[in-house]
């Protein structure tokens, strides 16, 4: 891809991957109804976003939870086990690939999260890839939950490329969400929507002429 400098990464379903109909089934037999508005790819309740911006904590997220499905008793290892239901993983060829686009661009990491898939996912990490972090594999990793801030609102692209003295017509922003590409449009970022599974992420990268 020509005059691209930066990357932009996001996490879930390009790196590493998600399946929102795990969790979709895991909300339904904590008795929670009306999951397809409830929590879905391409929308959801208020709870996970005010859960992505740091706006509540944990604990408020699982009473949410705990509402939403009309049940008090629900244990916090049961909620938590639904919500993390939604994480399936990475491999170690994806990280290979980043240490490659790395050596090639200033690359970034920009992933809406949040508290409890955060510890999941570094838990994971440690244990499946003896890393601690995403350090190695960015310039910088960018997770909503510290920045206040989430995907597709153009306040945290800007503050993204504002960081880093990014030129947004030399930056590429990567995702699979299409609400998430038209944000990052609005600033002016070259975008790539993510059509392929996260195995598939070098070819995928090599089919657009990134690497």
């Amino acid at each position: 891809m020509r005059g691209i400098k930066n990357i932009i990464f996001d996490y879930g379903n390009v790196i590493f991957e998600i399946d929102f109909k795990r969790t979709q089934q895991a909300f339904k037999q904590l008795g929670i109804l009306n999951i397809d508005t409830f929590f879905a790819h391409l929308g959801h309740n208020p709870l996970f976003d005010d859960f992505e911006t740091g706006s509540i904590s944990p604990a408020e997220f699982r009473n949410g939870i705990r509402k939403a499905a009309n049940n008090l008793q629900l244990t916090d290892q049961q909620i938590d086990d639904a919500w993390n239901s939604l994480l399936v993983g990475t491999t170690s060829d994806n990280h290979n690939v980043l240490l490659k686009a790395k050596q090639r661009y200033r690359t970034f990491l920009l992933s809406n999260n949040n508290e409890i898939h955060y510890d999941w996912i570094i838990n994971y990490l440690k244990t499946a890839f003896k890393i601690n972090n995403y350090d190695a594999y960015f310039e910088k990793a960018y997770f909503s939950q510290h920045m206040k801030l989430r995907k597709p609102n153009t306040n945290i692209f800007e503050q993204v490329l504002k960081e880093n003295n990014l030129n947004p017509a030399e930056t590429l922003f990567i995702d699979d969400s299409p609400q998430h590409i038209e944000g990052a449009k609005k600033v002016g970022l070259n975008t790539l929507l993510m059509t392929e599974k996260p195995d598939q992420l070098e070819s995928f990268l090599i089919a657009n002429h990134i690497l």
